[in-house]
């Protein structure tokens, strides 16, 4: 009872707190709908303009408190001229309506963001990535730290590095669509929030405990439908053991994927290690309706021309990616997209 009480409780101040959330952006929005206008009409000069929204920061700021800043004005502004999609103005309802937002339907309350997720989401220029966070921060519901963990990660464009053109348009239409192992990996992977500095020492195993003590962070790393099954899986056969790092499952490809951590380059030992495992896995632990296990290696380094060759022709899908311990930078990532574009 207790349980159950609880629960409607706490799913009830939930569905609260995402209505203040989408009240408060409606407001907004509407408020710079308002500005954009009173500037078409007026057709201001930019100078004239900017002591309007002064005076008008100054007059709200005494009638309704802090939130109406010179700076929040202008970001209900951009909402208005940069989200026109958010909502659906309802062209048929009348104007005389005392209900304040009548005029304006949502597609659905949980697909509008925060107004800090907006805020996040404005400082992004690239109109495509832009897109694809807002489609992402609300299918996966991305806290606005984890938001911009991803934008600093750059992950729609380490998204793109692995992605033929067609399916780097559908990002910013759809978001990341899963349909076959190939759609979940990246690279490179970036783990910077383990702690550990690229030009120290350390082991696999002090990495694999560092990505334990981080679990969460990592299974947002790696994407969507990632659960946490087992660490240093122990498989026997003809009593010799062998342990597997990590041991996933990702429920959209329906499979286990199991998760090697290499410190240096990629052999073809590792290759052979990994499709050994995932011969076990598929024989002894794959249930019936259930895909074949996926394979994802982890190395420090990695040539993409040897990877080809190492990974070539197996029966088991395996994949290798580079992990990063510190965020990239966007000239990093250009010059790797600008290589892939010419192979």
């Amino acid at each position: 009872m207790l349980t159950d009480v609880s629960g409607i409780i706490i799913q009830g101040r939930n569905t609260a707190l995402r209505q203040i959330d989408t009240t408060q952006v409606i407001t907004y929005w509407l408020v710079g709908r308002r500005i954009v206008e009173f500037y078409q009409k007026g057709k201001l000069r930019a100078e004239y303009g900017e002591q309007v929204l002064i005076r008008l920061s100054s007059d709200l700021l005494s009638r309704f408190g802090k939130g109406f800043s010179v700076d929040n004005l202008e970001n209900m502004r951009h909402l208005y001229m940069e989200f026109p999609k958010v909502f659906k103005i309802s062209e048929t309802l009348s104007r005389k309506s005392s209900v304040p937002y009548s005029g304006l339907k949502s597609e659905t309350s949980s697909r509008i963001l925060s107004w800090s997720h907006y805020c996040e989401l404005m400082k992004e220029d690239n109109l495509n990535a832009r897109a694809f966070y807002e489609i992402e921060s609300a299918q996966n519901g991305w806290s606005m730290r984890e938001l911009r963990r991803q934008m600093d990660s750059l992950l729609y464009e380490r998204l793109c590095l692995s992605k033929d053109k067609k399916k780097v348009k559908e990002l910013s239409r759809k978001g990341q669509i899963i349909e076959k192992p190939e759609d979940v990996v990246k690279n490179p992977y970036i783990l910077e929030f383990l702690g550990l500095k690229e030009e120290t020492s350390y082991t696999e195993t002090q990495l694999e405990q560092a990505v334990i003590d981080n679990l969460q962070h990592f299974l947002l790393e790696l994407g969507k439908g990632f659960t946490f099954v087992a660490r240093q899986k122990r498989i026997t056969i003809i009593n010799r053991h062998y342990f597997i790092d990590l041991v996933l499952y990702n429920r959209f490809l329906k499979c286990f994927v199991l998760v090697d951590f290499k410190r240096g380059e990629l052999t073809h030992a590792d290759a052979g290690q990994m499709n050994f495992y995932l011969n076990y896995f598929r024989e002894n632990e794959t249930a019936e309706g259930e895909n074949p296990p996926v394979g994802i290696i982890l190395t420090s380094k990695k040539n993409v021309v040897y990877s080809k060759y190492v990974l070539g022709n197996l029966n088991n899908k395996i994949f290798a990616s580079k992990y990063k311990l510190a965020l990239p930078t966007e000239k990093e990532l250009d010059r790797k997209l600008r290589i892939e574009e010419r192979r």
